[in-house]
């Protein structure tokens, strides 16, 4: 049978494309529709829904391997990764700022990026080095802060592993630039997996919640490695020779830019993350002050449960940063990309808001068994807050991609309001999820008021057109 619109996989991608946007350049094939710029945006969104199904099932694993009487169990577990997880944020935020300049070639072409990148890599090794000497000389007060007494070298992890992500976020941010998609895609599921697998090795094989913490920075070296060698891949292409590993003495361009002026150039990326981290997390923090511990432990995971589309809308983000940055620089318009990645929302939420609707209770019973039901008429509420906040998360990278800034202050004011306003919030769940979602309602209206502003700025090209285009090797998901 012919691959046309009439066809299945013909009205898949017409679906797609209009839901999504630039009807002009709908797909008449599923061929086509794998090779353009929608199937990038929706191989990152994939990629982060893949992550986090694995996550979901690391889970479900370690908490059957670590029992309460190996330390703190999986409760210290949850700990060590909420420890992290407030490490992270300046990852996350150097990952966006190394995207926007790669794509704009601020971190040179081929050789060029290698250098920088190398340069960045041996800095980033020394940092993480310091990092473990004082993370292991204060392991015991960073165990006791942390909650995980029964395992301080558990809690010693943390500073090596916040150190090992930063570089494996520059690096993810480089393939962004080079817009190798599928690279990072493919990072994204390794890095859970790998994580899984050796954390649940070192776990069974005796080392409880040390050995399953240890996985996450074990996984962050694999991935740097792997990372790493699809930069040397682009980097052959364009230079049509061997470049070399990181680690090499051949000579390479010297690096475009220090680490610590690329690092004071993502102030903004990094203020915009901590605000959405806010956002996202402090209503499970407000609950415990506010519920029961029955009640709390209940809503806890019914938020996890509603807080899905937030990791659609950040593999979404991985392919909106670059594309607006290079769509800017180009003089065109960026919104086409805001508006596609919001239509990839849009889709997943649908289904996931009706399931929440019409399920709940069975939903939570399934997953996390019948003790937390407790909250589940509030999953429904927490879904809508979670995907308008999700929506936020877009809005706020899109504005950072154009390099605005002035919108973190509103922003920031409403991430204050939030504790205070859930601290005097209702005793019953769903009222207390309804508050929620006005806050995310109020969030999302300063973030969009911004976003759909004109931008206004003059923008020059960093260089002729042809290295923009040599910058840019694509390779669709």
């Amino acid at each position: 049978m012919a691959d046309g619109p009439s066809s299945s996989p013909g009205r898949i991608a017409l679906l797609v494309q209009r839901v999504v946007g630039d009807r002009a350049e709908v797909p008449s094939s599923l061929a086509e529709l794998r090779g353009s710029e929608t199937a990038k945006a929706v191989g990152l969104a994939g990629a982060m829904i893949v992550n986090n199904v694995i996550a979901l099932g690391s889970t479900v694993l370690f908490s059957r391997l670590l029992k309460d009487n190996q330390g703190g169990g999986y409760g210290s577990l949850a700990a060590l990764v909420s420890y992290f997880l407030i490490l992270s944020v300046v990852g996350q935020a150097i990952q966006v700022a190394t995207a926007r300049e790669g794509v704009l070639g601020n971190l040179g072409v081929g050789a060029g990026l290698l250098a920088t990148i190398r340069r960045w890599t041996r800095g980033l090794l020394l940092f993480t080095l310091a990092l473990t000497v004082i993370s292991v000389l204060l392991r015991d007060p960073i165990a006791q802060a942390v909650g995980v007494k029964h395992d301080p070298w558990a809690a010693a992890l943390g500073l090596p592993a916040a150190g090992l992500w930063l570089e494996l976020s520059v690096l993810r941010g480089a393939l962004q630039g080079v817009g190798d998609y599928k690279g990072v895609g493919v990072s994204l599921v390794g890095e859970q997996g790998a994580r899984l697998i050796t954390g649940a090795i070192l776990a069974a094989a005796g080392l409880g919640v040390t050995g399953a913490y240890l996985g996450t920075p074990l996984s962050f070296i694999a991935m740097g490695i792997y990372c790493g060698y699809r930069l040397r891949q682009h980097a052959r292409l364009l230079e049509g020779e061997a470049v070399g590993a990181f680690t090499a003495s051949q000579p390479l361009p010297a690096p475009t830019i220090s680490l610590w002026e690329h690092v004071k150039r993502a102030w903004a990326p990094i203020c915009g993350l901590i605000i959405f981290a806010v956002l996202q997390n402090i209503d499970i923090i407000a609950a415990k002050h506010r519920f029961s511990t029955h009640v709390a432990s209940s809503y806890g995971a019914v938020a996890v449960a509603a807080k899905v589309l937030i990791w659609v809308a950040m593999g979404a983000g991985f392919y909106l940063v670059p594309e607006v940055s290079r769509r800017r620089a180009a003089g065109e318009n960026p919104r086409p990309i805001l508006a596609r990645s919001l239509g990839i929302v849009a889709v997943c939420a649908i289904p996931a808001l009706l399931i929440f609707a019409v399920a709940a209770n069975p939903l939570i019973k399934a997953a996390f068994g019948a003790s937390k039901t407790v909250a589940a008429s509030s999953l429904l509420v927490l879904g809508l807050a979670f995907t308008v906040l999700a929506c936020t998360y877009l809005a706020i990278q899109y504005l950072l991609a154009l390099r605005r800034t002035w919108f973190l202050v509103p922003l920031a004011a409403v991430a204050v309001a939030e504790p205070i306003l859930l601290l005097n919030a209702s005793h019953e769940p769903k009222s207390f999820a309804a508050v929620v979602l006005a806050i995310q309602v109020v969030a999302a209206l300063v973030a969009f008021a911004f976003a759909l502003q004109p931008d206004r700025t003059p923008v020059s090209p960093p260089g002729p057109p042809e290295r923009m285009s040599e910058e840019r090797v694509p390779e669709p998901v």
